[in-house]
């Protein structure tokens, strides 16, 4: 499954995964690990199994990898963000509960992408980086309009502040030891997210 797939959290569309969704995977897991500096052409096209002049075919650099890694996630999260508030428009407490239990999916599945954004978004060039930033936004003024509606008389500012928490507490995936099993995870996540947001 790709990185956009997950993070529209498809069930998979049954098609292959092509030689390009393989290598930006391995690209992701290696940036995540070793950071992006720490991390050569030849480092990915040797884990690919290609040479590095090969992996050029696909991409046309360490940042057009990036990219193409960070912003069909953020795209994929605008996109279910926007599904799950327009499904229930008359039940904000729903709307939130599946904002929280998509978005934990996403985390649970990507914790290396999570590692990119949070270590390695400043790398891209300006207009990727901008693109990736609006998008971040409109997917935080998805959760600012639940909230609101949840509590009355909730400033906008203040929204905002409890989303970036949410998020930070379900972000927290990639530091996480494997001593829980991921449905215990999944439960605790969404339990903690739920309590914080709704007190």
């Amino acid at each position: 499954m790709t990185v956009e797939q997950q993070a529209r959290g498809a069930a998979g569309t049954g098609r292959r995964r092509s030689r390009k969704d393989e290598i930006l995977e391995i690209a992701v897991g290696l940036f995540a690990a070793r950071g992006y500096h720490g991390v050569s052409m030849d480092d990915i096209g040797a884990a690919a199994g290609v040479t590095g002049p090969a992996l050029y075919h696909h991409f046309a650099g360490k940042e057009a990898m990036l990219a193409a890694a960070l912003i069909p996630v953020s795209d994929g999260l605008l996109a279910g963000g926007r599904e799950r508030a327009a499904g229930r428009p008359d039940d904000p407490r729903g709307v939130l509960e599946s904002l929280i239990d998509f978005h934990v999916e996403f985390a649970l599945a990507n914790p290396a992408v999570i590692a990119l954004h949070l270590h390695e978004l400043d790398r891209l060039p300006e207009e990727p980086r901008r693109r990736i930033r609006r998008l971040q936004r409109l997917y935080v003024e998805e959760w600012v309009t639940v909230l609101t509606a949840l509590h009355p008389g909730m400033p906008d500012g203040e929204a905002r502040v409890l989303a970036h928490a949410a998020f930070g507490l379900m972000n927290s995936t990639p530091f996480l030891g494997g001593e829980v099993d991921r449905r215990r995870r999944a439960e605790l996540l969404r339990g903690a997210t739920l309590a914080a947001l709704l007190a």
